[in-house]
């Protein structure tokens, strides 16, 4: 074997040992806030904290309405943090539901190490907790970018009545082979999150909202999605919308009243 096809295949694996190492530095853009950071909305809100395992909380957002007709369990994107998150609640609050968004592990005030089987099992701890205080017909599931994948998750193990999902992926894999095709993803990416797995067994309906110039994660992402389920999902198309802005659509707010208020 020549020298130069020896670096080549060192190279190869030194690469993937640093893909391994590091991509959850490019996977989450946590931003963190001190145990005593307080949270400031001008809508009524409750902060949460869900003792999960012992040195894990995951903090919380209960925003609140009079006499809601629901309320919506709200898994977010990858950065920041709840804290820029609540600002969206409203979208949901103007309706008469209530929402609850939580933060991930790492993120704000939330502890303990992300494993993808650690999240999952944090997103079903709040399920339950919420399960234990509503009907599930009440709880609605929303889940924006990464978060899409943990709410499919959510909603194929249980029976809400509604899965939303904001500009989802078909799986992780597929994201991150577009930047990095050369890479055996099976062995080397740490987070799956298999949404075509998990929506074939979601038994609610399912509205997806994808923005058609979303260059990060491609609308057609959202169309394979539909195939796998197509009585059960809606695919609902804002025309230019890309991967941060849908919430700037008047579109993107009217299917919103539309879905909430079936």
């Amino acid at each position: 074997m020549s020298p130069t096809i020896i670096y080549i295949i060192a190279g190869y694996i030194l690469l993937m040992i640093l893909a391994y190492l590091i991509q959850e530095r490019f996977i989450f853009k946590p931003e963190k806030l001190r145990p005593d950071f307080e949270f400031r909305y001008d809508q009524p809100f409750e902060e949460l904290f869900f003792e999960v395992a012992p040195g894990v909380r995951i903090n919380g957002l209960h925003f609140k309405v009079g006499k809601p007709k629901g309320i919506l369990l709200y898994f977010h994107g990858n950065s920041r943090s709840i804290k820029g998150w609540g600002k969206y609640a409203k979208d949901f609050t103007r309706y008469g539901y209530d929402v609850l968004m939580v933060d991930y592990r790492g993120f704000g005030k939330s502890t303990g190490k992300r494993t993808e089987s650690d999240l999952l099992n944090d997103s079903q701890f709040v399920y339950d907790t919420l399960r234990a205080r509503h009907p599930e017909d009440h709880i609605l599931v929303y889940g924006r970018s990464i978060g899409s994948g943990f709410a499919t998750r959510l909603a194929s193990d249980n029976t809400p009545r509604y899965l939303i999902l904001d500009a989802p992926y078909y799986s992780f894999a597929r994201v991150v082979k577009r930047f990095l095709p050369i890479l055996p993803l099976r062995w080397v990416l740490r987070y799956h999150l298999r949404t075509d797995l998990w929506i074939k067994k979601v038994k609610c309906h399912t509205y997806i909202i994808h923005g058609t110039k979303d260059m990060l994660i491609p609308i057609r992402h959202s169309e394979h999605l539909q195939k796998l389920n197509p009585r059960r999902i809606t695919l609902i198309r804002i025309e230019g919308g890309r991967h941060n802005n849908l919430p700037s659509f008047p579109e993107y707010h009217a299917f919103i009243r539309d879905i909430l208020q079936e």
